[in-house]
């Protein structure tokens, strides 16, 4: 805002009021674009733990199908 002259009242110029608008938008977009950002991260945890679950699952299938091999062929 300008310095007020003896005079005139003080005023808002256009180019002002467009940047403060213009900063308003851009933290707007920020705002959601980082809320986007954490669903995404918590999406991404999800399925990391369902991999791992997969992965721990799959290797006790194999670790059971050898174990019963062992019991089979000893006597």
């Amino acid at each position: 805002m300008a310095e007020a002259r003896p005079g005139y009242e003080p005023f808002d110029c256009a180019p002002a009021l467009r940047l403060e608008a213009h900063e308003r938008l851009t933290l707007v977009r920020f705002e959601g674009i980082s809320d986007r950002l954490d669903r995404i991260e918590g999406s991404l945890e999800r399925l990391e733990r369902r991999v791992w679950l997969a992965v721990y699952g799959v290797a006790a299938a194999v670790a059971a199908d050898v174990f019963i091999g062992v019991l089979q062929a000893a006597p």
